[in-house]
């Protein structure tokens, strides 16, 4: 059993996540960011690799009162679980996934990394041992036990790619914007891998929308999961 597993991800024209400098690339735009903050406001739990961590220095957070007043609503609490995991447990204490926020973080870490992680954030988060390397499948079985539905990744592309090759994802939000990268430094939205969907094997895409200069195509990556998705067309809108 594990969670209901979202990819997410938005991406140059050329499938990169950045462009390989210090400073961020801002890929989409303020009405996508507000799609994200609903998707997120809808999930138990929000995951991303130790790269982004350190890269990107993400918030995870919801940031729109009236979602954070529905969580709370509906029996929920006001922010989706942190979740990161990596293998050499180099993450620092300073790090806004750790310093924003007072909703529980999980940091799943290499068996032979756990004695340093624990000492390092174990005062910040609850550090758990995941296996040598860590194992996605352990650790959406244990997120299950601990009561999570729908896991949001958020990335890096590391992390994309083990969650689409070992077939742990159900669906696929990704969003294309209008330009290029170019440059072969840069990280990609996914690296080699045996992949599900190949050749004749296609992914069934349920949603194409244009969001501002951006669009989003979303995807069923595993078909049992069919009925969790829900497209604008399903809502009367257009699709």
């Amino acid at each position: 059993m594990r969670p209901y597993t979202i990819l997410s991800c938005c991406m140059s024209l050329d499938g990169y996540l950045d462009d390989g400098s210090d400073h961020r690339l801002l890929l989409s735009n303020d009405a996508d960011f507000d799609r994200v903050d609903e998707l997120r406001s809808e999930s138990d739990a929000i995951l991303v690799g130790a790269a982004t961590v350190r890269n990107d220095d993400p918030r995870l957070q919801v940031r729109s009162p009236d979602r954070i007043t529905r969580r709370c609503t509906d029996g929920r609490a006001p922010q989706p679980t942190k979740v990161t995991v990596t293998n050499r447990a180099k993450l620092s204490p300073e790090a806004r996934f750790f310093t924003v926020g007072d909703a529980p973080k999980l940091v799943y870490c290499a068996t032979d990394s756990l004695a340093t992680a624990t000492e390092q954030l174990g005062s910040l988060a609850t550090v758990i041992d995941g296996g040598r390397p860590v194992e996605l499948a352990a650790v959406g079985a244990d997120l299950y036990e601990r009561g999570v539905r729908r896991l949001m990744v958020e990335g890096g592309g590391e992390v994309h790619t083990q969650f689409l090759t070992e077939g742990l994802a159900d669906e696929l939000q990704l969003v294309v914007a209008p330009l290029f990268v170019g440059n072969a430094e840069a990280t990609r939205f996914v690296g080699p891998g045996t992949f599900p969907f190949t050749g004749g094997d296609r992914a069934h895409l349920v949603e194409t929308r244009p969001i501002g200069d951006v669009v989003l195509l979303r995807y069923v990556l595993n078909h049992s999961g069919a009925a969790d998705v829900s497209t604008e067309e399903d809502q009367g809108g257009q699709s």
